[in-house]
């Protein structure tokens, strides 16, 4: 295919919808596809080859598990049309990214292979039923003539195998052999067409030396094997990488939008602009992010925010793109597309995280390639020792040795769990930005939480009131929370929360204090005239009080003009799962420490709260920075949990990096993991699920090499049945995939009380 094909993604407006432009003086996009006939890790380093054999190609990274590419490319030197040319010249389809649910074409070639895979079946069968008699019948009962009618009955059947099911085999072949690359189909294409001509020899002329034995019903019956293995890990593969998927299925194709006459219209999204007004019916997802307009309805953000059950969102509200309307149909009017929205920076993160390759996987990966060599090495050895002794059974060997060594489940044993993993953390709220991480993270035993917006909530809580005599608590928070009702002071509001729940003020009826002319001085506080005279809540100095002492705390002071009447101190309310999770973090044997800037003496009293006996206040970041320097220099593996953005230099030099925050910009958060729903528990569960992924990965690694090291020099011995080591070969990749789904079902029990699950 020639750059035609492609030419259409020429434009910068096309390309720029499956690419972004990197941070750089010359014109340097990053380009996200999916790659079509990847079927090994050896098929992954041919796509890189032929990516980054492209003039203006600066990088290619592809993970054969996903089936994703990210390219590295200068649009002063190439376009996308000549990396995409230069893919199918390797035998293998590019489609831009954002285009793969867009289009048929993955559904016609699931349905194209699934019937390769049925025809294989069907002559299998009828090929088993001509083989059978010659199994079970002595030599001598059946007749030359009988003999031979089976033979070619076989062959007529085997040609449909030949020239439809297996034709991928011998394309993908025939491709590696015109660019001098080798991947897995090359020693299956070879064992399959040997087996073909012997079998056909011994069908066309009988009294030859290979004229004993055909082995027709092998060749189909491997066929078949490989066909359907090759088919239930595609499934199965699309389910370990299904999160990406899901997610980026949920915009909507088209939406209603208001014309200029006052009426809706149904547009396609990508004709959408800012401040145009839409109206998403039940059932439809989000196209941008917006203000709600008209209507009232509930939205589902779970895989978006971790959120659990559906949000009121109301007149005046933010809806995100992404999230789906559940009840009513609402009008809201467009405030950011595409890549500006946060659904946006979601899906890149995990596209990122979909290619990277973890160490253990890379490894894997360049072994893949000399071990197919090895693979062609082995089955010329075993051809080799047998010939001597047995023509036949010397090339049926060597066809064993082509099709049962399988570099795939070495290749797939650490993605394929990487991927589920981080799928299911993604559906739980929490973003996987580096796969890496989650073998680093299985090791930790350290772990350093920052207090203010990681332990804390964003709102601060009333700690206690001090009143006058004359006064009770109840009622000075009733007279402060008339005041601070006309205010948005975080402070106010915290008064106005905290006076909700109480009940009424004895002898004292707030409507009867007859508040007026109610006055805010910006940073000082609120004044009024009352029933009970002149009032003012705010600061000492705002309320004519600066002879008191001033407290680390922040505190708020209620005056009339007759006197003082309350001091309201606040502290920062702690998270609910906060102390439950560090408990559990405690019992596991992980080390829990407190690092804040705050004063020592508030830090330490936190971290009693908490249950950290290691909490140390007054940090300066360089203080971090040289801490957790002094913890990795005595062996500690650190887990760092802050909030993204103000940690961000100890957040880099940590072991392992987690955000806490939906208010955490996802394209500058320097973290290993985004938690989006703000749950402590959820450090918890990314650590014993780290683990968990860390054994599955362990286990697909023992199989692949048992396999390989048990079933080669069978094989080589000639005691392997062509069709047993087709059968052999296919279960080896499922197995692995098959374990590493195990991942995809996450505890539900409460996650700050998580054990380590396997």
């Amino acid at each position: 295919m020639n750059n035609a094909a492609y030419i259409g993604l020429d434009e910068t407006d096309e390309w720029a919808k499956f690419s972004h432009a990197l941070n750089s003086p010359k014109q340097v996009w990053e380009s996200h596809i999916v790659v079509d006939g990847m079927h090994c890790a050896a098929c992954a380093m041919n796509v890189e080859r032929a990516l980054t054999s492209v003039a203006g190609v600066i990088s290619a990274e592809v993970n054969a598990t996903s089936k994703r590419a990210r390219i590295t490319w200068s649009a002063d030197t190439t376009k996308p049309s000549a990396w995409m040319a230069a893919l199918s010249q390797a035998g293998y389809a590019a489609l831009p990214a954002n285009e793969v649910f867009n289009l048929d074409a993955r559904r016609k070639q699931q349905r194209l292979m699934l019937w390769r895979m049925l025809v294989a079946g069907f002559c299998m069968m009828q090929v088993m039923m001509y083989a059978y008699p010659a199994y079970i019948s002595p030599s001598s009962d059946m007749t030359q003539d009988i003999q031979t009618l089976l033979r070619w009955a076989s062959w007529v059947l085997t040609l449909p195998v030949m020239l439809f099911s297996a034709t991928p085999f011998f394309s993908n072949a025939f491709n590696d052999l015109k660019n001098r690359q080798i991947s897995m189909d090359l020693p299956v294409a070879l064992g399959i067409l040997i087996t073909f001509v012997v079998s056909s020899a011994g069908t066309f002329q009988p009294e030859g030396w290979w004229g004993q034995e055909v082995y027709f019903d092998s060749l189909t019956m491997f066929v078949f094997f490989l066909l359907t293995g090759r088919w239930l890990e595609l499934r199965m593969r699309d389910r370990t990488a299904g999160a990406l998927d899901v997610l980026m299925r949920r915009l909507p194709s088209t939406i209603e939008r208001l014309t200029a006459k006052g009426e809706f219209e149904r547009i396609a999204v990508n004709r959408l602009l800012v401040n145009d007004v839409v109206r998403v019916l039940p059932g439809e997802a989000f196209p941008a992010d917006g203000q709600v307009l008209a209507g009232e309805t509930r939205v589902d953000e779970a895989l978006l925010t971790g959120e659990s059950y559906p949000l009121v969102k109301t007149v005046g509200q933010t809806v995100i793109a992404g999230s789906y309307n559940l009840q009513t149909p609402i009008e809201v009017r467009v405030t950011q597309l595409g890549n500006n929205t946060r659904y946006a920076q979601i899906v890149s993160l995990m596209e990122r995280a979909s290619i990277e390759k973890p160490r253990l996987a890379m490894i894997a990966d360049r072994i893949a390639r000399p071990f197919l060599i090895g693979v062609m090495l082995a089955a010329a050895i075993a051809a080799i020792l047998l010939w001597p002794t047995d023509h036949a059974r010397a090339l049926m060997a060597a066809v064993a040795v082509l099709i049962v060594t399988c570099p795939c489940a070495l290749s797939l044993a650490t993605p394929a769990a990487m991927l589920t993993i981080s799928g299911a953390l993604a559906q739980k709220g929490v973003l996987v930005r580096k796969m890496q991480a989650l073998e680093a993270l299985s090791q930790v035993d350290t772990v350093v939480f920052d207090k203010t917006g990681t332990l804390t909530q964003d709102a601060l809580t009333i700690a206690s009131i001090d009143t006058a005599s004359e006064y009770t608590p109840v009622q000075a928070l009733a007279i402060a929370a008339t005041l601070a009702s006309a205010s948005l002071h975080p402070l106010s509001k915290a008064i106005v929360q905290a006076a909700a729940p109480q009940p009424p003020a004895q002898d004292l009826q707030t409507q009867d204090l007859h508040i007026s002319a109610v006055k805010e001085v910006h940073g000082a506080g609120l004044s009024a005239n009352s029933a009970i005279g002149a009032l003012k809540l705010g600061s000492s100095v705002f309320c004519g009080l600066e002879n008191l002492d001033r407290m680390a705390a922040p505190v708020v002071y209620l005056v009339s003009e007759h006197g003082w009447i309350a001091t309201f101190t606040f502290e920062e309310s702690i998270r609910a799962d906060a102390e439950s999770s560090i408990r559990t973090l405690i019992q596991q044997g992980i080390q829990v420490q407190l690092l804040s800037g705050d004063q020592a003496d508030t830090v330490s009293a936190f971290g009693q709260k908490v249950g950290i006996a290691h909490a140390r206040g007054g940090c300066t970041p360089k203080d971090k920075l040289l801490h957790m320097q002094l913890l990795q220099q005595q062996g500690s593996q650190v887990a760092m949990i802050g909030d993204g953005l103000n940690d961000g230099p100890i957040l880099a030099l940590a072991n392992v990096s987690i955000a806490m925050g939906q208010a955490v910009p996802l394209a500058q958060a320097q973290a290993d993991f985004v938690v989006m729903n703000n749950q402590i528990g959820m450090v918890v569960l990314l650590l014993s699920q780290a683990k968990r992924t860390m054994r599955i990965v362990k286990q697909n690694l023992m199989w692949a090499l048992a396999y390989n090291v048990v079933c080669v020099p069978i094989a080589i011995m000639g005691w392997l049945p062509a069709w047993l080591a087709g059968l052999g070969m296919a279960l080896s990749s499922l197995l692995v995939v098959a374990n590493a789904l195990r991942l995809s079902t996450l505890p539900t029990q409460n996650l700050s009380g998580l054990g380590n699950t396997g």
